[in-house]
Parts: structure tokens; C-alpha cells; sequence
């Protein structure tokens, strides 16, 4: 296990201390992922910082584009023999991970071969249940995790006059009336619509998405999204866009300009989207917790992740895996994770992240950023609530997709739109169940 030490002067000193190692014959590790951007700039930071804090092994970041692209380039390279030995996998390839028997070196397996140090109960439950077989070990490391949150523009709120942050649905719909009243575009809006209001409206409120755990327990599982709940849920949502309280944006993140330029004074998405909160927004804004439609629960129960994990492929030498192993228990810790989380809005995937963020007073200095974690730790997750794990899952989010947004545009009602997704979703289903079974 790295101590503390050895972290922080690994990290200080990467730069150097990497060009010294390039001239020592370190075993490479290749990590292939999809980070872009400035988070691809810290995925080279965290890797330079092992790479100093040893001389045996060097890992190597390669950037493969985005998460469908990166999955599809392992896949392949492991048909070509020519896999990296760790590759960063969106949470929908779980199930398609999980399927290709072979090719993964499950996590927990891969410690227990290297002698290597690891406690899965250091891992927040809510993250790790979503990467577990049914007998709760553990396949797939956490790296990089979010949940949906409500971001509120508090500026907005204060001048139409709502005094208290909305908590339910019905105080949403009462809350955006007055937003628009006080000359908003609209009240609210939210992005990644399958996984904000049916995959996490179902688990927040504690009703399954499909059978068999949701997938968890069989592959011979059934969507039920087209339930009442969710059904009349989507139904008002519709409704309420003729008064404009809510106004569609996109399937992932283009809404996001609608709440930063002041246009919807609420926007549901992922808590990762806080950097560019904090770039974009001209005005004071915060997040709190989704809302509860009290129709459907008395109380939340935990919302789910999305973002990746790391999974390792087999076919390497056996003494490489030590490499492997050692980097992710560097990549586990403490200061390296709790400084992942500050930096980008991903939750810090370890308990030990999250207090030491806490002692560093990084929620003090920006109210509202625990909110993620909040909800994921809020209750035990039920079989409703670890996560889904459906086959397909990739091409089913499309599906949903094409149907709500057939209801945004008034083609059809919520019951119509949900029936189909389901019908539609329940045939990739079946096709993946017998090409895996």
C-alpha cells in the first residue's frame, strides 16, 4: 500500500523524476481511456505520480476517444492480440464487459493473484454495488463516477420569489410557474434523459426498472419502465412544457447553456458538470438533491452512477499484474482521489477521499458540492437502487431517447412513448441473451 509520503513526493516531483525513470527498463502498463480535455491532462498527472513513486513499472495513458470508441477499440485489439492491459469502460458496457468471458481479469481476482492489499468496503457502496457480481465481488475498479443532480440558479429563485429550494416534483412545477411568471424562458430543463428520469427516477424512488434485479440477477431480465410512475411523471413533465415550465434541450449535455445563460432557472444532469459551472454561469447558483414525486414514495432512496470504470484484460504476462494492481491502489488513494474529485466534480469514490476533502474544507469553500455524495450514500441500496445491468444497454438508452423525445414533440402521450421503449428495449434484450447465454 503508498503511504502519504510517498504520494505527495511522488506527485511533486513526477515530471523529473518520470524522465529519470524512462532511462531504467520499467515495464510499461498500457491504460487506454477516454478522458479529453483537462481531465485528460490530470489521467497524465495521476500516472506520472506513480510512475515516480516507483522505478519497476510505467503506465502509459493513451487516449482513445470517447467511451463508445475506447470500448470498441479493446474489443478489437483484443481480437488482434494487441490489448492494452487496462481500459476505461462507460457504466452501460458493463453488462457487455461482463459477457466477454476470457478477456477480463476481474478485480478482486486480480488482487487476491498479486498479494496486493485491498479492501472493497473502502469503496462507497452505491459505486461499487453497481460493479459487483451477485456475490459482491468486485469486477471493475471505480475511477470516475457522477450522479445526477438538480442545479438551481439561486439569483433567479430569489427574485420570483420562491424562498424555499424545491424538494418535490409538485414544489418544482409550483416553483418554475414562478420563474416564468418573473419573465424566465422557462422553469427547468435536464440532460442524459434516459439516465436523469427513468434509470435514476426509478432508483431514487425505489421501484424497479426491469426484473431480476434489473438486470443483475439474469440475463433473462424485462423492462418495466412503462409503469404508472414513471409514466404519469413523464406525462405532467409534457404537459407543463405548454406553459413552459419545462423546455427540452437535447439528449446529454447541450441544455447545459440553458441554465448558465439564465434562460431555466433549474437544470437536472450529472454533478461532473461543476467546472463548467463555475466557468459558464454568471450568477450565484448551487445544487441540491432530486426531487421526489411524493405520488410515488415517502421518502428518496439513493440515486445511481454513471461515468467508468477501469477493467483489465487478460492475455499479459503474469508479473505485469503487479504493475497493474499496485496502480490502482495508487490511483485509490486518499490525496490522488480526493484531488480527482475537487478538480473535476466525479465523487471521490472512497470514504477516505471524502474526509479528506472534508478536512480540507473543499465543501466549506463551495456549499453544495457533497451533494452527490449525499445521494448515493442515503440509504443501502436495494435491488432497485445498486444499479442496472441490462444488455445492449448502449443501443436501449438510444431507444428511450428517440421515444421521449416522440413525446416532448406531442407525437405521442408518456403511456404511448414508454410502451414502445419497452417493447423495443425488451427485443435487444432478447438478442443479447442468446448471443451470450
Amino acid at each position: 500500500m503508498f503511504n502519504s509520503k510517498m504520494i505527495i513526493a511522488g506527485m511533486a516531483g513526477a515530471f523529473a523524476l518520470s524522465m529519470a525513470s524512462e532511462a531504467i527498463a520499467a515495464t510499461e502498463i498500457q491504460w487506454w481511456h477516454a478522458m479529453g480535455g483537462r481531465n485528460g491532462e490530470l489521467v497524465n498527472e495521476m500516472a506520472e505520480g506513480y510512475n515516480a513513486s516507483q522505478s519497476e513499472f510505467k503506465v502509459v495513458p493513451v487516449y482513445k476517444g470517447t467511451y463508445t470508441e475506447t470500448m470498441t477499440a479493446a474489443i478489437a485489439a483484443f481480437r488482434a492480440k494487441q490489448q492494452p492491459h487496462i481500459v476505461q469502460v462507460f457504466e452501460v458496457g458493463t453488462a457487455t464487459m461482463m459477457a466477454a468471458e476470457g478477456a477480463v481479469y476481474p478485480v478482486y481476482k486480480l488482487m487476491e493473484d498479486t498479494n496486493t492489499p485491498f479492501n472493497q468496503d473502502d469503496y462507497l457502496p452505491a459505486v461499487v454495488s453497481y460493479y459487483t457480481t451477485p456475490d459482491n465481488k468486485l469486477l471493475s475498479l471505480p475511477f470516475n463516477s457522477s450522479t445526477p443532480v438538480m442545479w438551481y440558479n439561486k439569483d433567479a429563485l430569489e427574485k420570483a420569489g420562491v424562498t424555499e429550494v424545491p424538494s418535490t416534483w409538485t414544489e418544482v412545477f409550483d416553483a418554475s410557474q414562478k420563474l416564468v411568471d418573473s419573465g424566465m424562458k422557462c422553469g427547468f430543463s435536464f440532460g442524459w434523459q434516459s439516465w436523469v428520469m427513468v434509470e435514476n427516477f426509478s432508483a431514487w424512488h425505489n421501484i424497479p426498472m426491469g426484473t431480476k434485479e434489473n438486470g443483475f440477477a439474469g440475463l433473462d431480465t424485462e423492462f418495466v419502465f412503462n409503469n404508472d410512475n414513471v409514466v404519469n411523471t413523464l406525462q405532467k413533465i409534457a404537459d407543463s412544457s405548454e406553459k413552459k415550465l419545462f423546455q427540452y434541450g437535447g439528449r446529454r449535455g447541450e441544455s447545459l447553456p440553458m441554465f448558465t445563460n439564465g434562460e431555466c432557472g433549474m437544470w437536472m444532469n450529472s454533478s461532473a458538470y461543476y467546472g463548467s459551472m463555475v466557468q459558464q454561469a454568471k450568477f450565484t447558483f448551487d445544487q441540491t438533491m432530486l426531487p421526489l414525486n411524493t405520488d410515488v414514495a415517502d421518502k428518496a432512496q439513493n440515486s445511481i452512477i454513471g461515468g467508468a470504470t477501469l477493467w483489465v484484460l487478460q492475455g499479459k504476462p503474469a508479473a505485469e499484474y503487479k504493475g497493474v494492481a499496485e496502480f490502482f491502489n495508487y490511483i485509490s488513494s486518499p490525496e490522488v482521489q480526493a484531488r480527482w474529485h475537487q478538480e473535476t466534480g466525479y465523487v471521490p469514490i472512497t470514504t477516505a477521499a471524502y474526509e479528506l476533502s472534508k478536512k480540507q474544507g473543499f465543501y466549506d469553500k463551495n456549499p453544495g458540492t457533497d451533494t452527490a455524495i449525499k445521494q448515493l450514500s442515503l440509504n443501502t441500496p436495494t435491488p432497485n437502487s445498486k444499479g442496472i445491468r441490462f444488455g445492449n444497454f448502449v443501443q436501449v438508452r438510444d431507444v428511450i431517447n428517440e421515444e421521449m423525445e416522440a413525446l416532448w414533440a406531442g407525437q405521442k402521450t408518456a403511456k404511448e412513448a414508454m410502451d414502445t421503449a419497452v417493447e423495443r428495449g425488451n427485443a435487444l434484450l432478447r438478442k443479447f441473451e442468446k448471443a451470450n447465454d
